[in-house]
């Protein structure tokens, strides 16, 4: 007989095996199963932390087998040979693009992967740049190369969006290629900037031996585009250039998987040019990184008790003046790291190693942002522009930030002195490794995104008491949470209806948000073009 039971336990007896046991006997029980102590065998399901109250409580998932042996599982994912005859191009190597890959392997489809920024060894040499000497390369950086935005990142698991598939096969196949076994329980998996370079590295590898390619620092120029019978504009392929050599090329596919991340300005700019109605403006949200020191956040979450409990997280939501205003990326014991990917520009972002244990704690707190929010900046955008409004709106913020900084130093504000609308004579540590610079955010931030984050500070501290301290340190701008453009596509056959043959996919298509849901995405776009190219 199997059974799948949850128990709440102390989390001082999480670790007593003892105990454990008596619970689901006792859990049994009440669902009228009666076994004895030595004649069943448990697999853990899921793991969270109730931390709600005084009393931490470890909540459990398990299934539990009676009388019966527990199957053995062994993952073994079912690919094919690449068949050079059916090949598609796949624009970026982030989850989309990779986990793309894979499930045109299980059809034998040869992927053929064009990442305009480096592998994730000399990607490493090249973000270490950024705090060093202050340099940013515009094609390889904490948003471009090998894995994408997310190699170099928490390597967060979670998400809501359980309607694009089955979470699960994400969970097993980052496992299969060397995650911590963890992550197929934990509520809130995640893995870890440390550990993501080496997966990826392996996905890479197992892609290349089964016939896909991958072309580092190749960076799409432009779409090669022929008209079908029907007078329709066809994507046949693309033209890109060698970063390193500026050597050009022609790649020529069946399909074309874009799948580019949400930072990729040039690759909109460039579909807005070939035929504007391949995309519609969307809402996005821009705001700070906000930056407490982590024994403040652990005190507050644990309510003053967080032996071995790790780094505390937190997750809110809130609605200021009819806009969403929210935490985004929360980094427990993590770093803040510059984004940008370009000269004249400061963007950060939130990251953190498997075992979560710096000094910090950050998350970003960012404020629902739509297109008329951005109009009122550009009065006299011309209508023809205005689905790229967003985007140059973003830009424009972002180089704000930029000159209220110094070259890769962020402009910063303590938590208090934003509130008090005054300067920050002095300012807290930070993990930031550029370093950061007092400046008065609560000046120069659109006013729509100001007035909204104190108002939600606000809210957030009085449930959260010790929120708003002195040593809480916000620095900007967050920006890059999501693409403020979609590339339309079709619901059914997940082709763009202007510009057939190409199939948009990822967070920089605007169709999801995060590892998982990208990579369920294209997977799910990925099997689409299986389908087409039958």
């Amino acid at each position: 007989m199997i059974s799948e039971v949850t128990i709440r336990i102390p989390i001082q007896k999480e670790s007593d095996s003892k105990a454990i046991k008596q619970e689901i006997l006792n859990e049994l029980k009440k669902n009228k199963i009666i076994c004895k102590s030595d004649n069943f065998s448990l697999i853990k399901l899921k793991r969270s932390i109730d931390a709600r109250r005084k009393n931490i409580i470890a909540v459990l998932k398990y299934k539990v087998y009676i009388d019966e042996e527990i199957p053995t599982e062994n993952y073994e994912p079912h690919w094919q040979i690449a068949n050079k005859n059916k090949r598609v191009l796949i624009i970026g190597s982030g989850p989309a693009g990779l986990f793309g890959a894979f499930k045109l392997l299980e059809h034998g489809i040869t992927p053929i992967i064009l990442e305009r920024g480096e592998n994730v060894a000399d990607r490493k040499r090249s973000i270490a740049q950024i705090s060093t000497k202050g340099v940013v390369l515009e094609d390889s950086n904490y948003c471009f190369g090998e894995g994408g935005a997310g190699t170099f990142s928490d390597g967060k698991l979670y998400t809501r969006s359980s309607k694009r598939g089955d979470i699960s096969s994400v969970l097993r196949l980052f496992y299969y290629f060397g995650a911590d076994k963890k992550i197929l329980t934990d509520a809130h998996p995640h893995i870890g900037t440390d550990k993501l370079p080496a997966i990826v590295k392996s996905m890479r590898e197992k892609i290349i031996s089964l016939g896909g390619e991958i072309h580092f620092c190749t960076k799409v120029k432009d779409f090669l585009i022929t008209e079908n019978a029907l007078g329709k504009k066809e994507v046949c392929g693309v033209c890109a250039i060698n970063t390193k050599t500026q050597e050009q090329n022609d790649f020529f596919a069946d399909a074309v998987l874009l799948s580019a991340g949400h930072s990729a300005q040039d690759i909109y700019k460039s579909l807005f040019k070939i035929e504007p109605s391949a995309l519609e403006a969307k809402t996005f949200a821009v705001g700070v990184r906000v930056e407490h020191p982590r024994e403040l956040i652990d005190f507050i979450q644990y309510h003053g008790r967080g032996e071995n409990l790790g780094a505390a997280e937190y997750h809110f939501t809130t609605q200021q003046a009819h806009r969403g205003v929210y935490s985004f990326c929360m980094c427990p014991g993590g770093f803040v790291v510059p984004s940008a990917t370009g000269p004249n520009e400061i963007v950060v972002n939130g990251m953190s190693a498997a075992n979560r244990n710096s000094s910090w704690s950050n998350a970003a707190v960012v404020v629902e942002t739509r297109i008329e929010d951005v109009l009122q900046d550009f009065p006299d955008l011309p209508p023809e522009k205005k689905v790229i409004a967003g985007l140059l709106w973003r830009e424009a913020l972002e180089s704000l930030t930029f000159k209220n900084g110094s070259i890769t130093k962020a402009p910063a504000q303590r938590l208090t002195d934003f509130l008090s609308h005054k300067e920050s004579s002095t300012l807290p540590k930070t993990s930031y490794a550029p370093g950061v610079i007092s400046s008065r955010l609560d000046e120069w931030l659109p006013l729509q995104i100001k007035s909204r984050l104190e108002s939600c500070f606000k809210e957030v501290d009085a449930k959260m008491k010790g929120y708003i301290s002195s040593e809480a340190l916000l620095i900007a701008s967050e920006t890059r949470t999501s693409t403020p453009v979609r590339i339309l596509r079709e619901k059914e056959s997940g082709e763009s209806p202007v510009l057939k043959h190409l199939f948009p996919a990822g967070e920089g298509s605007g169709y999801s948000g995060g590892i998982v849901s990208s990579a369920l995405d294209g997977e799910n776009q990925c099997e689409k073009i299986a389908r087409f190219l039958a």
